[in-house]
């Protein structure tokens, strides 16, 4: 049995500027978590985290670079491992900072003889999809397995909530501005998103129990078509918008076309086919495994996107 985490235990978070991170802060805190420290290289988003929590240790610096960074370990309870490349328009992006990255966190775990670690991993290792990101999580994943350090896999679904620059973020704030929303083909492609705050009580809960070598998968309970979500997202933000449904094809040559003059476009023709793969997840039931029982998807969508707490603030990709 593992003894109870006093609520002054140090546990750092790495990649903790962005979307998981700066909600499972807002999660750790309301939880009476007091001794936080979060690393990221992304200064727009680390002030904006500092703002939100003045109390938390902010350090920012690249984990893909060995640095004084590493002692922050020192005397950590457990480590929450979030950094990922998610998006990018170049392989080598991917493997500095989801590869080379990981590589110098799991050295300075091991060097300040961390206890414990959660490492958030993705779902898309299960997926028929082939590109960087899967390749690279995949291998990402295989580091931690084979480490030889106490720790546990959870491996998410498209996730979606406050904060959010991405995903289903961009999507709502793109259909706001326009007149007319995009949908590739009919758009029936299955997803389960799965909302922040859920996931974030279920890594609160790996980091409290520490189960040893356990991988989990955490599926968004909902099963929900890609042209619903849209339209869920329109309906609670009470907009306008005209959904129009244009050919696969001529959506992937606009995609491309888009990221010639983006360096860091939104959504890419990688994603597309990933979208379109055909993946169906099962997961854990969350409520009986963590006591997390998942919000109903227009909830979610509702507190994400118009809660006056949150869901004005936007992080930067």
């Amino acid at each position: 049995m593992t003894p109870a985490l006093a609520k002054d235990a140090r546990i750092v978070l790495t990649g903790a500027a962005g979307l998981v991170g700066q909600n499972l802060l807002v999660e750790l805190r309301e939880q009476g978590y007091t001794n936080l420290v979060a690393i990221d290289k992304h200064g727009y988003n680390l002030d904006i985290l500092r703002g939100l929590h003045p109390d938390v240790q902010a350090i920012q610096a690249d984990l893909a670079e060995p640095g004084v960074w590493a002692d922050a370990f020192a005397g950590a309870a457990v480590v929450v491992q979030l950094h990922a490349q998610i998006t990018g328009k170049h392989r080598e992006l991917f493997d500095r900072n989801n590869l080379t990255a990981t590589r110098h966190v799991l050295d300075a775990v091991k060097s300040h003889a961390v206890p414990y670690l959660v490492h958030i991993s993705s779902s898309v290792v299960n997926s028929v999809a082939t590109d960087d990101y899967t390749e690279t999580k995949k291998q990402q994943e295989a580091m931690v397995v084979q480490s030889g350090l106490r720790h546990c896999v959870l491996r998410p679904t498209l996730m979606f909530g406050w904060f959010d620059p991405k995903h289903l973020g961009w999507l709502s704030r793109f259909m706001a501005r326009t007149p007319v929303f995009p949908i590739p083909g009919d758009g029936r492609f299955m997803r389960q998103p799965l909302y922040e705050r859920d996931f974030c009580r279920c890594i609160v809960k790996c980091i409290e129990a520490q189960p040893d070598g356990t991988v989990y998968d955490i599926v968004g309970d909902t099963r929900i078509d890609y042209v619903d979500i849209i339209r869920t997202i329109k309906r609670v933000k009470g907009l306008r918008t005209l959904i129009v449904h244009i050919p696969i094809g001529f959506f992937a040559f606009l995609l491309r076309t888009y990221s010639l003059f983006s360096r860091k476009p939104p959504f890419t023709a990688d994603q597309l086919k990933a979208l379109s793969a055909g993946d169906d997840f099962t997961g854990v039931d969350t409520a009986a495994v963590f006591g997390v029982k998942q919000h109903g998807f227009e909830d979610a969508v509702r507190e994400s996107y118009t809660d006056p707490r949150y869901s004005h603030i936007i992080l930067k990709r």
